[in-house]
């Protein structure tokens, strides 16, 4: 892949959606904003979405009302924000793990990606309740695509950069990929809290198949 289909392909990953009224400027309203952040996916793990409120995030945060209003203007968007830096934290981690394993075939690839996902699920506050947003809204993440649209663009960009392949050729068997994990690990979590491991080695058989007889081992 060249330089400008790498921009590319990255420029077109990017969440439009912004759930802040205002960036913080100063590190001290940053780490305020991360508190926020921190304290709605505790209360998420605790309560469940529907039961959250501004009150409560702001008093677990340790900061007054009016103080989250400055940069959220309700709930959702506290969430929004929330669901956004765990896009990018599952991304960063994807990343880092795709740098340690083979990419001549999906087997290590697929493996990687749902392994980081079910870590994210078991141990991220608040991760196992809204996941990726299709809880909150099916477009959470981009006021332009669904939810799983934006990670399956993410990991196309990323994969490309990796891989011999265009963004062209992989973006539908990526997103494919996406949408059918994405079914399976919910019977998966529906069947146990933790995942049931028989489902999630059939996804990641299923989807390793798949891709392979897509793109090639």
């Amino acid at each position: 892949m060249s330089d400008r289909q790498a921009a590319k392909a990255t420029s077109a990953t990017q969440p439009e959606a912004n759930p802040l009224r205002r960036q913080p400027v100063q590190q001290r309203s940053a780490q305020r904003v991360e508190r926020m952040l921190d304290a709605s996916a505790e209360l998420i793990e605790e309560l469940g979405y529907e039961a959250l409120t501004t009150t409560l995030i702001a008093k677990r945060a340790g900061v007054a009302v009016g103080s989250l209003y400055q940069f959220f203007p309700d709930k959702r968007a506290v969430v929004q924000a929330l669901t956004q830096r765990n896009l990018e934290r599952f991304m960063a981690a994807v990343s880092e793990r795709l740098d340690g394993v083979d990419h001549q075939h999906w087997w290590d690839i697929v493996d990687s990606l749902l392994d980081i996902y079910l870590q994210m699920h078991r141990e991220v506050p608040g991760f196992s309740k809204v996941h990726f947003g299709d809880v909150v809204d099916q477009r959470l993440l981009d006021d332009r695509r669904d939810n799983n649209r934006v990670i399956a663009d993410s990991l196309t960009g990323l994969l490309g950069t990796r891989l011999d392949l265009t963004p062209e050729s992989i973006a539908l068997p990526i997103a494919i990929a996406v949408e059918t994990a994405d079914g399976l690990l919910n019977l998966a979590f529906r069947r146990q809290a933790e995942g049931d491991p028989e489902v999630v080695a059939e996804t990641k058989y299923l989807l390793k198949g798949y891709l392979a007889s897509r793109l090639g081992d």
